[in-house]
């Protein structure tokens, strides 16, 4: 069975707020993308997955005027990649887009991993604290940035239970900024 793999990037207070002054260099976002290569499914809540729509290119296949050349190979994989969306008010709109309802999780991620395939990505923060809540990832990605925010959101905020993890790996890119996995002690689904 595939695993399913959470990646986030934090800071060294654990705010998870993408508008917290992270160093994103073109070393940080191709980390980024080859990651994200690396799965077949993207799993995301409706916050998530409406953020990640900012890559999705116009009518004429034209990205947004913000994008730099060197995000583009991200733009084309989270094009790619097949997204499925748990939300109780969203519509599928094409874009490789798959929308499932929220009120059973557990049976959500067991016909993905039965699916197969080389991994299932998952992205956000609120999904991904009701997945650790009922012990279903089976990776964690932290990319923690050099930097002190003092403000939320945070990294599983109200998690009710420890995640007891071992650190399988790191990578290290420019700017202090670490890449560090994690799997849990306890087997997952």
């Amino acid at each position: 069975m595939p695993p399913l793999r959470y990646s986030i990037n934090v800071s060294l207070d654990g705010c998870v707020d993408h508008a917290a002054a992270f160093s994103i260099t073109p070393e940080t976002h191709q980390h980024a993308t080859d990651w994200l290569a690396d799965h077949d499914v993207a799993l995301f809540g409706r916050v998530t997955y409406q953020l990640m729509e900012a890559w999705r290119p116009d009518e004429q296949g034209r990205l947004g005027d913000w994008v730099e050349p060197w995000m583009e190979s991200f733009a084309q994989v989270v094009g790619d990649v097949r997204k499925v969306v748990v939300s109780s008010t969203l519509e599928a709109s094409g874009w490789s887009t798959e929308v499932v309802p929220g009120d059973d999780l557990v049976a959500v991620v067991r016909r993905l991993k039965e699916e197969g395939g080389r991994g299932i990505a998952l992205g956000g923060v609120t999904l991904p604290l009701a997945l650790a809540r009922l012990g279903l990832i089976d990776e964690y990605q932290l990319v923690v940035h050099p930097v002190v925010v003092g403000h939320g959101p945070y990294l599983f905020e109200g998690l009710a239970d420890a995640v007891r993890l071992v650190e399988t790996g790191h990578d290290e890119l420019p700017g202090g900024v670490v890449a560090r996995r994690f799997v849990p002690v306890a087997p997952t689904l």
